[in-house]
């Protein structure tokens, strides 16, 4: 139908109130608005989803190096316990060293800086948080070495790519430190795993300092976020493939490998409900830097 002019005269002042009604705030107002969400939002990213971690030693070096940031699912582990081959955050027993340093007070602007970095998930690590590779669960037995020096898992040997560069062989094995890599067959108790650095030289962990609760799994580490020239995905390698299940099988455990990109997915509709808004088109559209 055509409209007429008569017609079209009689509701323009209806649809110009209405678009008076409707009209966008000022940017000045809306991007500070946006700015509060965005913050809320990663306050409750950090606190259920996702968190980013800072990597403060070479423990895991060269799959993860100092300074690095990953990416860690918090949720994964609500739904499953963890497989071999992950790499996990955790926070350590009394029996783990600590893994940094105590840093001088920094003043009341640096604790505000600390406090705020925490809250957004991009501050530094506390003293009892780790990060290394599942190499057991629940019920595996776990010792080294073979005739070739590797580490076995139920029997089965172990060809670790991502371990470049191994302990000693020639140092005598000590519950109390990790300097050999040589060390007796370790049962991984109920609800516990066993996990270890990728540099076995320098990594702290289950060999000396015994296993870790489940429970004290903060999530898996499933990317590589900064910096950007180190920016990828931590898959599980096959390196596990061959071996056997457990003696004894982890009560409640889900045999489901986790997509890497499964972490990705949860901030997608937060990332599309954002850019509807005018603020945040324009930050977007700013310069890359």
């Amino acid at each position: 139908m055509v409209q007429t002019l008569d017609e079209d005269n009689a509701v323009d002042p209806w649809r110009r109130r209405v678009r008076r009604g409707r009209r966008q705030m000022p940017l000045w107002q809306e991007l500070p608005l946006l700015l509060v969400v965005a913050f809320c939002l990663a306050v409750l990213i950090r606190t259920f989803l996702l968190q980013a971690f800072f990597i403060p030693s070479g423990s895991m070096e060269d799959t993860l190096l100092i300074g690095d940031r990953v990416l860690v699912n918090k949720v994964v582990y609500d739904v499953r316990d963890p497989v071999r081959g992950e790499i996990v955050v955790f926070r350590g027993t009394d029996r783990w060293a600590p893994q940094v340093d105590e840093q001088p007070d920094p003043g009341f602007a640096g604790k505000v800086g600390r406090t705020v970095g925490d809250l957004v998930g991009v501050s530094r690590p506390g003293e009892k948080d780790f990060i290394k590779r599942v190499i057991g669960v629940p019920g595996d037995r776990i010792k080294c070495c073979d005739s070739q020096g590797r580490v076995t898992v139920n029997g089965t040997p172990l060809n670790e790519p991502y371990v470049l560069r191994d302990s000693p062989l020639d140092l005598p094995p000590n519950p109390g430190e990790c300097r050999s890599r040589r060390f007796d067959e370790v049962v991984v108790p109920p609800g516990q795993i066993f996990v270890m650095g990728d540099h076995r030289e320098v990594s702290q962990d289950a060999r000396c300092q015994g296993p870790v609760p489940i429970d004290n799994v903060v999530g898996r580490a499933f990317m590589v976020v900064w910096p950007s020239s180190r920016w990828g995905s931590l898959p599980v390698p096959s390196t596990f493939e061959d071996v056997p299940g457990p003696v004894v099988a982890a009560p409640g455990a889900l045999p489901v490998r986790p997509s890497p990109q499964g972490g990705v997915l949860l901030i997608l509709p937060l990332v599309a409900a954002l850019r509807g808004s005018r603020a945040f088109r324009t930050v977007a559209s700013g310069p890359a830097t």
